[in-house]
């Protein structure tokens, strides 16, 4: 039974207490607590999700009775993905809803009926479709209730996509008794946290360390690690909402994905350093249109300050990565004359360590990370520096020479295919359809891209949702096209055809930002504002789209600098004109059939 303080070990806390604050990795086993939202970062600001308790630690290790009920529902309804890895934990979960299913008509009745909503929203057939459900977890109060605990605008989108879920799962969750099933694991649960405990917390003192930060300099944000073994292994749940950093993980033989962890950990101590500083930031620009070609998520193509968070992150990640080439120690005792010798072969243990570090960083860079080396020779220096990263951020960001940024991305040769993100996580594949369409609209093929969206266009009576939602994105794609061919009017058309039938909020935000431009373009500001607003409206949570569409309610839209509504001439309305001009939010894999 975990009963362990929540302060550190002696010897953590005193290496902690060299940077002044000590973390605290509170271990509990509780249910989730409503909290409200607080300030952090320039980025959406859902209210918190009710795991987060604006009165506990700043770092949290935690399970939680509404995520555990979730993931045994998603279980129950044909979620295998890792089983055979997982917890025993997790086959004896389900072994009681399969006796309580056996005996209970009820019971699968309220399990059918959420398998069916399940299968009628399954959209990729990925993790994706598991992540949706896990977010709406966060935001929903103990059994029974089962409600979510803020308004349904206040919840990320994904969330609010599967609201409707909550009803059924409260059903099916007093129909087996989850409650019940729940009590009797808890000791299980704080075994389970028991063994990622001290990994944990050894991960998160080295990397306050690492940066010379303490852990809670930041107030009112939190970093919440929960464990659910129902869910599988392979994979890392981490979202961020407003200035909470949320993580749901799952253990096999002990142990978690620590390096997606930290990952995730390195974002919610750097995000608030850069995010203040976009403004300088900004100053960047030109590096956006040296990876065009990269394999990026479009939030890394468009947006200066999330490229730069991860190229700083990948930095630090190599700098301290493992690189498997152990340590050489000098013997003890040898004779100064031998010392030239070991110092010899020292050395070149140093640089078969460097040799690994480069490659992670080359690799990075090959991804479109363009600025990792610039940190990475940055970072060497900050190790010799006693000041902390919070101190010297901002004489890396003013003092980088983008000229020579750009030189140097020019010259990189990018892979084709991109590694997977611990916060997105899509699965690669072969472009096709829809994504071809997308990718040739950005390498400069509008006519290519056109004609591979028409195929897709359907009327307002589509009889799918897939086929609906394809249609829409088609519009978006055609509209651009025809901004690019310098055909306002059947761009506007599109994109108001794109509002009425999507419902993907990226979508929509970004075709009322579109409308807005053009609106400005024409000296129609109010008009714009209004379409700006709008986009904020449907709460994209992408930052791209939120610092877009303030923009464009602070300033009125112009791609060339200078350009007033004096200028007629509104050519530059082409979209590729423009760094912060997006492509469609990165699509659903298809359903595996």
């Amino acid at each position: 039974m975990l009963s362990r303080p929540s302060s550190l070990s002696a010897a953590l806390a005193f290496a902690l207490s060299l940077i002044a604050v000590p973390v605290v990795l509170h271990a509990q086993s509780s249910s989730s607590q409503q909290s409200s939202s607080s300030s952090g970062p320039p980025v959406q600001r859902e209210k918190a999700p009710s795991i987060v308790d604006p009165a506990g630690p700043t770092v949290s290790l935690i399970s939680s009775e509404p995520v555990f009920i979730m993931a045994s529902a998603l279980n129950a309804c044909g979620y295998d993905e890792g089983l055979d890895e997982s917890s025993p934990v997790r086959k004896k979960v389900r072994d009681e809803i399969n006796g309580a299913l056996a005996i209970s008509e009820d019971a699968r009745k309220k399990r059918d009926a959420a398998c069916l909503y399940i299968a009628q929203h399954r959209m990729t057939g990925s993790e994706r479709d598991i992540s949706q459900y896990i977010s709406l977890a966060l935001y929903l109060s103990p059994p029974p209730d089962l409600e979510t605990t803020v308004e349904l605008t206040e919840m990320p989108p994904d969330a609010t996509q599967v609201a409707e879920f909550a009803p059924l799962l409260k059903d099916f969750s007093a129909a087996v008794d989850l409650h019940g099933i729940w009590l009797t694991l808890r000791r299980s649960y704080d075994d389970e946290i028991n063994t990622i405990h001290d990994p944990l917390s050894q991960m998160i003192v080295g990397t306050n360390l690492y940066l010379k930060m303490p852990a809670s300099v930041y107030d009112g944000r939190r970093f919440v690690v929960v464990m659910e073994p129902m869910l599988s292994p392979r994979t890392v749940n981490a979202r961020i909402y407003g200035p909470d950093y949320v993580v749901v993980t799952s253990a096999v033989n002990g142990k978690i994905r620590m390096n997606d962890v930290r990952h995730t950990y390195l974002h919610y101590m750097i995000d608030p350093l850069l995010y203040s500083r976009a403004n300088a930031i900004d100053r960047s620009q030109p590096v956006l249109k040296t990876i065009r070609d990269a394999p990026l998520e479009f939030r890394y193509r468009s947006d200066t300050v999330a490229l730069t968070v991860e190229c700083l992150i990948k930095a630090i990640e190599a700098r301290t990565m493992e690189t498997g080439v152990p340590d050489f120690k000098i013997p003890a005792g040898v004779d100064r004359s031998d010392l030239p010798k070991y110092e010899g072969e020292r050395h070149q243990v140093e640089a078969r360590q460097e040799a690994v570090r480069l490659a992670s960083v080359h690799h990075d860079t090959a991804q479109g990370f363009v600025l990792t080396q610039y940190f990475y020779d940055s970072l060497i220096q900050f190790e010799k520096d006693p000041a902390g990263l919070r101190d010297t951020i901002g004489e890396m960001v003013y003092s980088m020479d983008v000229d020579q940024q750009v030189s140097r991305a020019k010259r990189i040769q990018f892979d084709t295919e991109a590694d997977a993100d611990v916060l997105s996580r899509p699965k690669p594949r072969k472009l096709e359809g829809l994504d071809l369409a997308e990718a040739k609209l950005q390498t400069g093929d509008p006519a290519s891209a056109a004609k591979l969206a028409r195929p897709f266009l359907t009327d307002s009576n589509a009889d799918s949702l897939q086929a609906a939602a394809d249609s829409a994105r088609a519009n978006f794609v055609l509209a651009r096209v025809a901004l690019i061919n310098k055909n306002p009017e059947e761009a506007a058309g599109r994109f108001k055809t794109t509002i009425d039938a999507s419902k993907d909020p990226r979508l929509l935000a970004w075709s009322h930002i579109y409308l807005g431009r053009m609106l400005d373009l024409s000296c129609q500001r109010d008009e714009a504002v209004a379409e700006y607003k709008e986009a904020l409206e449907t709460r994209d949570g992408q930052q791209d789209t939120r610092l877009a569409a303030e923009r464009g309610v602070k300033t009125a839209y112009a791609p060339v600098q200078g350009h007033t509504c004096q200028d007629d001439d509104a050519d530059d309305a082409d979209p590729k004109a423009d760094p912060k001009a997006p492509a469609a939010p990165k699509p659903p894999a298809p359903k595996p059939q």
